[in-house]
């Protein structure tokens, strides 16, 4: 191992002389430099490898790297790079190959070498790395994708990209990125060579041995590939992806054409093209003169335009009524209420339209929760407070066990000061199950609070403790201790805290309140304190050290604590805590003590 680290050592003496002699680093510099080198080596040396180690020595010869490029910038000097820079590279790609060798799958590691390779325009030697990464991880087309748009659009090969698509579509027939990306390449290519022959053609150069073939600069190639991937990938979201594409290239409206007829054909009952139909009215060019076109011309114009999607829409509803083409729609409505305008009719106008469309919905019984929502918001916003209630308990009735949506009627009516609240909330309650009526009872005890009297609320609350489940009880347990302290006192919740602790189970959070609240205290007492860390130790003692630590720092800076106690509490730590938490506790517990002595 010695005999490796010191001819490892020896091998990068040319390249420090020549940084020494150039003027780069001073020989302290060097000497320091070969020292760290020392060290980075005997790590990677080791029987046992740790990538740690490996990505640490990398680092440093990167930022050696980028050391050596701010002092050239700084001294002017630009030559011996092939003895300097380009031995710390080979070095930098060996170690990234011993490293990916070692660690396969770690992509990460893969991804970091690739980045390394783009920093310093390190192209044959990306080749490789792109060649071994696809071997080893071909399942993940992602990296496909990464190596054929690096072939294209750095190396500018399409030959070389395509033979990647290709290999990448033998793995993954049916992966619509992959069919995507492979469309838009062959794109990009008969656009660059459509460019090229334009200044050919400009220049009147005779073209020679270039060759253009018509069907490539008409992208034929591009249309194969759709038409393949049609073939594999059903739905109307593929078709779509490839027709953004597609409308980003001006010499594709033939291709355009195809893949919207096909769309038309075969998915006729997907409510995402009757979404692109739609919204293709809003991009219909005006008729009228641009020139004279008013303020008030276009209002008008983009009313219209709204009206023709509305109606296309209005169609797709009738032709598949489903809840999923209702959401389109209403979508497309939100969408353009939400959008600024000046013009206050036109911005009525969408209000209306959209609480129609709402309301056809829910007519249909085609409306989901998550939309209920969005429409209650809504009418709220709009000051249609009534409907805003009616529309909420509609909701609540057709989805009655949703503590969701129940939740949303309450805050309506709460903030609305409904009279019917607390019959709201019974009727709540009784329908959601009780797993999971969590935030019922918070927001019920919340608006309590302020609206009952102090009896009816500890009522509720002592209610709640029997309602809800053993998972959620704890957390009504913690705000009834709350409550009671803001309005009853220190004696008061020290009663409610006693009776509390007879029913299981409680939170971390729930003793270390009670903690809280007797520091507070003029009065604070040692024994109350010792009382509450040890109820909470018996329940949180395997688990929290640091609970035990607070434990200890009390003793140690309370006025009535008993430092002699701490070894006492220790002992019991190291007894009840589980696993990693002992080592934990330790490290931490004689930071403490080198603290206080």
């Amino acid at each position: 191992m010695a005999e490796r680290v010191e001819q490892r050592l020896e091998d990068r003496i040319p390249e420090l002389e020549q940084l020494e002699r150039v003027g780069l680093f001073t020989r302290k510099e060097i000497r320091a430099v070969l020292r760290k080198a020392s060290a980075l080596e005997y790590k990677i040396q080791r029987r046992a490898l740790r990538k740690e180690d490996f990505i640490n020595y990398i680092q440093y010869e990167v930022n050696l790297l980028e050391l050596i490029k701010k002092r050239r910038a700084r001294i002017g000097y630009s030559f011996k790079k092939d003895e300097i820079e380009n031995s710390i590279l080979h070095r930098v790609h060996c170690l990234f190959k011993r490293a990916t060798g070692k660690w396969k799958e770690d992509i990460q590691l893969w991804l970091s070498h690739v980045a390394f390779c783009k920093q310093w325009n390190a192209k044959h030697e990306l080749s490789k790395v792109f060649s071994s990464l696809l071997a080893i991880h071909p399942n993940k087309p992602a990296l496909w994708i990464m190596a054929a748009k690096w072939e294209m659009e750095t190396r500018l090969s399409s030959e070389s990209a395509r033979h990647l698509f290709l290999r990448a579509l033998r793995f993954h027939p049916e992966c619509p990125k992959l069919y995507q990306e492979y469309f838009r390449m062959e794109l990009m290519n008969a656009e660059k060579q459509r460019k090229e022959k334009k200044v050919f053609e400009q220049a009147k150069m005779n073209l020679g041995e270039f060759s253009y073939p018509e069907e490539i600069l008409n992208g034929e190639m591009a249309r194969i590939i759709y038409r393949d991937a049609a073939q594999k990938i059903k739905g109307a979201e593929f078709h779509l992806a490839v027709l953004s594409i597609a409308k980003l290239f001006d010499f594709t409206q033939d291709l355009q054409k195809e893949i919207l007829e096909s769309l038309q054909t075969r998915y006729a009952d997907d409510p995402l093209t009757w979404d692109y139909m739609a919204r293709r009215e809003l991009e219909m060019e005006s008729k009228q003169s641009t020139e004279q076109t008013t303020k008030q011309m276009k209002i008008t114009e983009m009313t219209q335009r709204e009206e023709r999607c509305c109606a296309v829409f209005e169609e797709a509803v009738g032709a598949v009524p489903t809840e999923d083409m209702w959401k389109c729609y209403i979508t497309f409505c939100v969408e353009r209420y939400n959008r600024k305008t000046n013009s206050q009719g036109l911005k009525q106008k969408r209000l209306e339209r959209t609480v129609s469309v709402f309301s056809k919905a829910h007519e249909s019984s085609l409306l989901s929760e998550a939309l209920y929502k969005q429409w209650v918001q809504l009418l709220l916003e709009s000051s249609q407070f009534e409907k805003a209630t009616e529309v909420a308990a509609a909701a609540s009735k057709r989805f009655s066990q949703s503590v969701e949506t129940w939740q949303m009627r309450l805050q309506v009516m709460i903030q609305l000061k409904s009279d019917d609240v607390t019959q709201c909330f019974e009727e709540a309650i009784k329908h959601v199950k009780s797993q999971g009526a969590l935030p019922l009872w918070t927001l019920w005890v919340e608006w309590s609070e302020g609206t009952n009297s102090k009896e009816d609320t500890e009522a509720l609350y002592q209610r709640s403790l029997q309602a809800t489940t053993p998972a959620e009880s704890p957390t009504m347990k913690e705000l009834y201790l709350d409550w009671t302290y803001r309005n009853g006192g220190y004696k008061k919740v020290k009663k409610v805290f006693t009776s509390l602790c007879e029913n299981r189970p409680f939170s971390l959070d729930f003793f270390k309140k009670m903690i809280q609240i007797e520091k507070k205290q003029e009065s604070c007492k040692m024994l109350h304190l010792r009382e509450y860390y040890e109820r909470a130790l018996r329940e949180f003692g395997s688990t929290g050290s640091e609970l035990w630590l607070d434990y200890i720092k009390e003793e140690l800076s309370h006025p009535q604590g008993k430092p002699e106690n701490c070894g006492s509490i220790h002992w019991r730590a190291m007894k009840m805590l589980q696993g990693d938490l002992v080592e934990d506790f330790v490290s931490k517990y004689t930071l403490l003590q080198a603290g206080h002595s």
